[in-house]
């Protein structure tokens, strides 16, 4: 589309946020896209035959075709209905102001092309429909889609699936009128001078008032900035926190001080670990910490064990408690303060309900799909992006027990931060002491070679934790990293801390349990030199190349496919709609095409359609010289090609008139004017000049399969009463019953090849009406009638139809041939080989049958 052509010009010499912020605030009107069952496939054709002579184009693929080929395709055809026009009406096709005024002048000219409904208003400009087209987020990318449509017939906006999605900078559309009015009338309020007294009165008044606000908004903030800054606001009384349900067993998990003969990393690890649990076989849920209710949120209460006399005044601990204040992100678990209130010392931290990533690694009833697992991964990646950012730049303790999970199955990092709070001024490692080897495998083996020394964490150390525990999620393994090793936690523990000439120890990777590029990236991110390992940068672009749907969580994804699926189910019913109203006006034109469109509107509309008679209307018959000859030494293709050739003609002539093709029976052509809308006395006329327009295209009609013959017709013209009305329910007919139709046969098939043959009662309408050539053939015998006075039609004064047009080939002129089979003058045999026509008369009423 247009609109996404701008929007990638714009953003293909520069990508930066400027261009996506500049967008994103605009609005694009273009005109609405159109697929309309007909062109559905247009673009696709013109690619084709641009490839192909006398084009030969060098375009790669129809996308490259221009938009402007829609509007050059209608604009041809609106040409040519226009010229059609102008030759109906007898005008000079080459005159092409003739043409314009027809088309200005024509405003009920309405057709669906390549560029949707081509319609006209009253000055004969072109009503279009339009889009509002806006920057969204679709499908991982950034693309303009409607959010608004404008109907051009129904002068109606109507607002899309996707308005829902727009942005507004202040949470809702804008007003279409401004405050202060267009021209500024709604803030005059200063109309005289008295008004103005007022003001100048007012303005000492309203300054004092002013300095009185300033001065108080001053103090105000003051003391806020006071509160602010006061050391004891990450204090939280005990008492304002309302206990749920206390953890099961020792009461919470403990903070061991620094003098603890475990180490400081134990004491790192047992206060870290945030496991809530999950439930059991059961059904029952097991708690692993006690969890409260303060300030109407759950929150998880976090003990510590044995404080002693630790000054929680401190300046750097305090220092430690703004970080983690500051530290609100999506994929982090929220710290809301600290109790030091003896013996109940604790950290509050928020509550996850669903336990930790190592809770549900260890589920054996829970089996993760490509989608979950993606998932945590990339929230985990979110999460510590977030953290490398901000002033603490690493997490130092990162490993499934530290990666909760809520209740919306999305990951939250917990474990960093307050290290001086928790640990003091020693943070170290005892190999020698320390006998849960097994916590340490997700700790990178730089750090583990720190023996004895101050370990506190490293941002690349943080991505090797992160690869090890990657590899856990993608390998579904619920015992732990190395479980598939022959070797005890402490000989693992080892391995790792003692570098190797060959391939360091890592866990088992396996290109049939999972995708190569997972592999690829475990492998850079636990790589031996911390300089090879990537950022969490590039490690979410990798995931999300790898899977672009990895970058919401579990329930997000869920959302969003329930609601494009709810979209898809829009479009398709759109479709489908649009569809069905393409298939209906077919329909409608093929029911018109049977029935006059009158009865065609009362049968659509539900209405029966009563029998109707009328005083007088005109009647046509036709019939081919010599059609039984040509049969005998013809094909039934050949016949078949040669009659659908030949009323193809006769139907685009009869659409220059007000007339009706009642239908055809064999070679024999049945027209009538005056039904089923009485015309007063112009059916007469109608008929004759669409007769003498008949034979005027004949004389250059050619046979396909036997162009050396020429062609000739008998016709014959009645003027009667009859009645009218639709016969039948599943193929219904309007047929025309009465003595006039036996009449009009009767009057055809005592006429002699090209020329047309017309009753008393039709001759008188044409002698009134003038400018009619007739010639008086005396009386003759009608079968079945008696003796009747007829006529010849010869011409018409000023009436001289374009010769060739309407598919009639033209020709030098031709000439009867003296001698064709069955082609003498007299009446017509109503028997022929292989086709039998018969007229069943009935002095009252008659229907025309075969």
């Amino acid at each position: 589309m247009l609109q996404d052509n701008i929007w990638k010009t714009a953003m293909s010499s520069r990508v930066n946020r400027d261009a996506i912020t500049a967008f994103d605030m605009a609005f694009i009107i273009g005109q609405k896209s159109y697929e309309g069952y007909e062109y559905y496939d247009f673009f696709e054709q013109v690619f084709e035959r641009l490839k192909g002579p006398p084009f030969w184009s060098n375009l790669t693929s129809e996308q490259e075709v221009s938009p402007y080929s829609a509007y050059l395709h209608d604009a041809v055809l609106l040409y040519t209905m226009g010229l059609k026009e102008v030759i109906k009406d007898g005008m000079d096709p080459h005159n092409g102001q003739m043409l314009l005024q027809k088309l200005k002048n024509k405003n009920d000219i309405r057709f669906y092309g390549a560029s949707g409904l081509v319609h006209f208003d009253e000055d004969g400009e072109r009503n279009l429909d339009y889009s509002v087209y806006d920057l969204q987020h679709v499908e991982g990318t950034m693309k303009f889609v409607p959010v608004l449509h404008f109907d051009s017939h129904t002068k109606s906006v109507r607002p899309t699936s996707m308005f829902k999605s727009v942005v507004w900078p202040k949470g809702r559309p804008p007003s279409d009128k401004p405050r202060c009015g267009f021209n500024n009338e709604l803030c005059e309020w200063m109309t005289n001078d008295i008004a103005l007294l007022a003001l100048l009165v007012a303005f000492p008044l309203m300054g004092m008032l002013a300095v009185s606000c300033i001065g108080l908004l001053v103090l105000q903030k003051l003391r806020l900035q006071t509160r602010l800054d006061d050391s004891s606001w990450w204090l939280i009384n005990y008492s304002d926190i309302t206990i749920i349900r206390e953890s099961q067993g020792l009461r919470g998990l403990s903070l061991s001080n620094t003098a603890s003969h475990n180490g400081s990393s134990s004491s790192q690890s047992n206060f870290s670990s945030n496991s809530y649990g999950l439930k059991d076989k059961t059904g029952k849920e097991n708690i692993y910490t006690t969890i409260g209710l303060y300030q109407g949120s759950q929150v998880a209460i976090k003990y510590i064990k044995n404080p002693g006399t630790r000054n929680f005044q401190k300046p750097s601990i305090i220092q430690e408690f703004k970080e983690m204040k500051e530290m609100k992100h999506e994929n982090l678990v929220q710290f809301f303060g600290v109790c030091i209130e003896p013996p109940n010392v604790c950290l509050v931290m928020q509550y996850c309900r669903k336990g930790s990533l190592k809770d549900v690694l260890s589920d054996s009833d829970v089996e993760m799909d490509r989608i979950f697992k993606l998932s945590f991964a990339y929230d985990i990646v979110n999460g510590m992006d977030f953290i490398h950012k901000s002033n603490l730049k690493f997490h130092g303790n990162l490993k499934p027990s530290t990666c909760l999970v809520d209740s919306r199955l999305q990951i939250k990092l917990s474990g960093f931060g307050l290290n001086e709070f928790k640990y003091g001024t020693r943070n170290q490692i005892n190999l020698a002491e320390n006998s849960n080897y097994g916590d340490m495998y997700w700790m990178a083996p730089e750090l583990l070679r720190k023996v004895g020394g101050q370990v506190t964490g490293t941002p690349k150390g943080d991505v090797y934790s992160f690869a090890i525990i990657l590899w856990e999620i993608m390998y579904n393994f619920k015992s732990g990293p190395y479980q598939d090793i022959n070797l005890e936690p402490k000989e693992i523990i080892m391995h790792l801390r003692t570098p190797f000439q060959g391939e360091p120890l890592r866990p088992l990777l396996n290109d049939q349990l999972c995708e190569e590029n997972i592999n690829f990236l475990l492998r850079a991110c636990w790589s031996e030199n911390p300089d090879h390992r990537p950022p969490f940068g590039s490690i979410r672009r990798r995931l999300k190349d790898t899977c672009p749907d990895s970058h919401a969580n579990i329930l997000d994804n869920m959302v969003e496919k329930l609601e494009k699926y709810a979209n898809h189910l829009e479009e398709v019913v759109e479709d489908r709609t649009n569809q069905l109203i393409v298939e209906k006006t077919r329909t409608e034109k093929l029911l018109s095409s049977m029935l006059p469109k009158y009865i065609a509107d009362q049968l659509m509309a539900g209405k029966s359609v009563e029998p109707q008679s009328y005083s007088v209307v005109t009647i046509f018959f036709s019939d081919i010289v010599g059609f039984t000859s040509m049969c005998a030494v013809s094909s039934a293709l050949e016949v078949v090609s040669f009659l659908n050739d030949l009323y193809s003609l006769f139907d685009d002539i009869i659409r220059m008139y007000d007339v009706y093709k009642v239908e055809t029976i064999g070679d024999a052509y049945m027209v009538a004017s005056g039904v089923p809308i009485a015309n007063g006395n112009k059916h007469a006329i109608e008929i004759s000049t669409m007769a003498l327009h008949f034979l005027h295209s004949i004389k250059v009609f050619k046979i396909r399969h036997m162009p050396a013959e020429s062609l000739a017709i008998r016709i014959g013209i009645h003027s009667g009463p009859v009645v009218a009305g639709v016969v039948g329910t599943s193929m219904p007919r309007y047929c025309l019953f009465g003595d006039t139709v036996n009449m009009a046969s009767r009057m055809e098939s005592n006429s002699s090849p090209l020329k047309i043959h017309i009753s008393q009662c039709t001759a008188e309408i044409l002698l009134q009406a003038g400018s009619f050539e007739l010639e008086e053939r005396g009386e003759i015998e009608i079968k079945g009638k008696g003796s009747h006075k007829t006529y010849w039609l010869l011409n018409k004064q000023g009436f001289n139809p374009p010769v060739g047009a309407h598919g009639a080939p033209q020709t030098d002129g031709q000439k009867l041939p003296p001698e064709i089979p069955g082609m003498a003058e007299g009446p017509k045999k109503t028997t022929h080989k292989g086709l039998t026509k018969a007229y069943i008369m009935d002095t009252s009423m008659t229907k025309v049958q075969i």
